[in-house]
Parts: structure tokens; C-alpha cells; sequence
């Protein structure tokens, strides 16, 4: 076989790819709603090894988003967690509002990117319109600190915060923690862990969480699932905090929060997904099975909404708004004086 059919037969193979690529991407793209077709979503988004991760930790919008005026935003170097190393927040206060309540947030990225002040917008406008004190954690990142070190530089600093509620002004009865994508994920699995050794938490707020390693090991996504976080992204990241691929057994403590057999006691959820979103089953699952041990659990399930919509389309496509509007009064509820 000459060089020449060679190269020829890979670029047939290259032209039958892209254009089975093409046509899934249409097929998905029908299920999405108008609002909701943002042009990130003709991007072949996909973080599948070092050199795709290393561009996309680039390409993630990372000088921070958009603050509320008035939201006093400082960083903080917390004391040493498990390993001897000090972990860094972000706190988001309203001027002139002394808060009572607090939320621990924890930001997306798969646990392989992101920063905590990737979460500016969002945090700030929970510290203005809630006046609570939020708390943003700039955990590790895998792969370079697989688990458990983001979990445990989390957790860390829920501790600081029940340790510190005196100085800092808050009601340590009335704290929260909360998270989106894979920041949601370590939310669930910190709220387990805070159960099991005696630190309070009053409410878990879960956006479209990444709950379930086993996930990674599905031969059969639907095509909806190639936005905007894909199978081959999240086996990659999964692959990243674990410290090896996924696998149908994991008996350490915590490494997912949907591996929990026993959910009783947990404090209340609000959990939000949509029906495009790869994560969408795992999700639902972890809601029936909070409901089933008696834990209160709001599940709000959205229409073609596809993974991250709303932080691209808050304030402007309407479903989008209503979603976040739907999470914050939820937390407002949750964190209100008993």
C-alpha cells in the first residue's frame, strides 16, 4: 500500500468522523431551546488528557466574574488542614450588613480547573440580597493533588468557619454549604463527612452536582451529553481526583458522595439539574434516595437545559433566570432565623 492511499484512507476515515460528529451534535442540538443555544455550544469542548486540560485551565474565564458593588470580596490564607497545607478563600461580605448565615461555596471545574473567583457574580449576589457571609474555597487541583485533597482542604475550611463564627459574626447553627458541577459533588461528600464527625450544617444547595465516579464507566451516554461536559471529559477528571480510572468498587470514604449507602440524617437539599445534563441520572437518583431516608430534598428537574446553562445565561434566557432565582430563595428559605 503506497503512502499516498494511506493518507488518503485517513483523510476518508477524518471526513466519516467529522461528519458523524456533525450530525450528533445537530441531533442534540434540537433539544435544546432557543434561550438556551449559547455559542459555546458549537465548540468542540472536550478535556480528555494533560495538553486539552492545560488549554482549557487557559481558556476558562479565570480574572473573575462581574461583583455586586458594595460586596467587600477578601482573600484569606486558612490555618493547615489534614496535610500541613493552608487553604485559601475568598469571603464575600455586604457592607454595612452584619451576617448572621453563612455558606460555604465550592466552585465547578471537574476538580481538574477553576478558581474560587470564577464564582464572583454568584457569590456576591448571595452575600447582598441573603446578607450572609459566603465563603469561597480555592481547593487543589487534580490531577496534580488527587483525593483527598480537595475534600479535605473543603472540609478544612467548614471547620474554620464553625471554629471562627464568634469573630466572624455568624450563627454556627446557620451554615450552609453549597457547590456547582464538581464543586457540587465535594459539597455532597463534605456534608457527609461533617455528619459523621459532629459539625452542623444546615442546608446543602446542589447545582447539576457530579456525584457518581461510576458514571465515567457508561457505554452508552446519550448524545445529548456532549454538552457542555462530556463523557470523555468526565472520565478524564474522574480518572484526575481519583488517582486511577473509575471503577465499579471504591471503599474509600467519601471519594463520591452517590458510592453513600446510608443517607439518614442528612440535613435538608435543594438539588438542580437538567434533562440534557450528564449528570442528570445520578442526580435524580441521589434525590429519590435522600427522600427515601427521610432527608427533605427539593429536586428541581429543567427542560433542555444542557450542563452550566445557567451560568451562561443568568439574566438572559428566562428559564435560566428563574433556575438561579429557584436556588437562591431556596438558600434564603433554608438560612432564614428559626
Amino acid at each position: 500500500m503506497t503512502i499516498r492511499r494511506v493518507l488518503s484512507g485517513l483523510g476518508t476515515a477524518a471526513t466519516l468522523g467529522a461528519a458523524a460528529a456533525i450530525s450528533a451534535r445537530r441531533r442534540a442540538l434540537a433539544a435544546v431551546p432557543r434561550e438556551l443555544r449559547h455559542p459555546v455550544l458549537y465548540l468542540p469542548l472536550n478535556f480528555g488528557n494533560p495538553v486539552t486540560l492545560a488549554i482549557a485551565r487557559r481558556l476558562v474565564p479565570m480574572a473573575g466574574a462581574a461583583s455586586r458593588p458594595g460586596v467587600r470580596i477578601e482573600r484569606r490564607t486558612l490555618p493547615a488542614t489534614t496535610d500541613d497545607l493552608p487553604v485559601e478563600v475568598l469571603t464575600y461580605r455586604a457592607s454595612g450588613q452584619a451576617p448572621r448565615a453563612a455558606l460555604l461555596w465550592i466552585h465547578g471545574g471537574g476538580t481538574v480547573m477553576g478558581a474560587a473567583r470564577q464564582e464572583n457574580t454568584w457569590c456576591s449576589r448571595v452575600a447582598d440580597e441573603l446578607g450572609a457571609l459566603v465563603v469561597s474555597v480555592d481547593y487543589r487541583l487534580a490531577p496534580e493533588n488527587p483525593y483527598p485533597a480537595a475534600l479535605d482542604d473543603c472540609f478544612g475550611a467548614l471547620r474554620w468557619l464553625h471554629a471562627s463564627a464568634a469573630a466572624l459574626g455568624i450563627d454556627p447553627a446557620r451554615i450552609a454549604v453549597g457547590g456547582e458541577s464538581a464543586g457540587g459533588g465535594l459539597a455532597a461528600a463534605v456534608v457527609q463527612r461533617a455528619h459523621d464527625s459532629g459539625v452542623p450544617v444546615r442546608f446543602q444547595l446542589l447545582l447539576y452536582p457530579m456525584l457518581d465516579d461510576r458514571t465515567a464507566l457508561r457505554v452508552d451516554p446519550p448524545d445529548s451529553a456532549i454538552y457542555t461536559w462530556t463523557p470523555d471529559s468526565n472520565r478524564f477528571a474522574w480518572t484526575s481526583y481519583l488517582g486511577r480510572p473509575p471503577r465499579d468498587r471504591d471503599d474509600r470514604p467519601y471519594i463520591a458522595a452517590a458510592r453513600r449507602r446510608n443517607l439518614d440524617g442528612l440535613p435538608p437539599a435543594w438539588i438542580g439539574v437538567g434533562d440534557l445534563d450528564l449528570f442528570h441520572d445520578e442526580d435524580v437518583d441521589y434525590a429519590r434516595r435522600l427522600s427515601e431516608a427521610g432527608v427533605a430534598c427539593e429536586l428541581r428537574l429543567e427542560p433542555g437545559m444542557y450542563h452550566g446553562a445557567d451560568a451562561l445565561l443568568d439574566g438572559k434566557a428566562p428559564s435560566m433566570t428563574a433556575f438561579r432565582a429557584a436556588a437562591l430563595d431556596a438558600l434564603r428559605t433554608a438560612l432564614a432565623k428559626p
